[in-house]
């Protein structure tokens, strides 16, 4: 079970994770948040994740741009 939930929190684009650093929640409680809202509004709150997951990651590509040696 281990296996699989690093294989996940590798692989996966670690909002909860994110979240959860920054509110000071538990991960865990957030990734639940995520799945009884996903089952019971069917599915609206996965379009949130992916919103969140496409902002982190843009954010990280620009933060490592700027860090550059060869930016002007």
């Amino acid at each position: 079970m281990e296996k699989i939930q690093a294989f996940f929190e590798q692989h996966a684009f670690g909002v909860c994770t994110r979240l959860g650093e920054k509110l000071g929640l538990a991960t865990s409680g957030i990734r639940m948040f995520f799945i009884y809202a996903s089952f019971l509004t069917f599915g609206s709150p996965v379009l949130i994740y992916l919103a969140l997951a496409f902002v982190m990651n843009i954010r990280q590509h620009l933060r490592r741009s700027r860090n550059s040696i060869w930016y002007y």
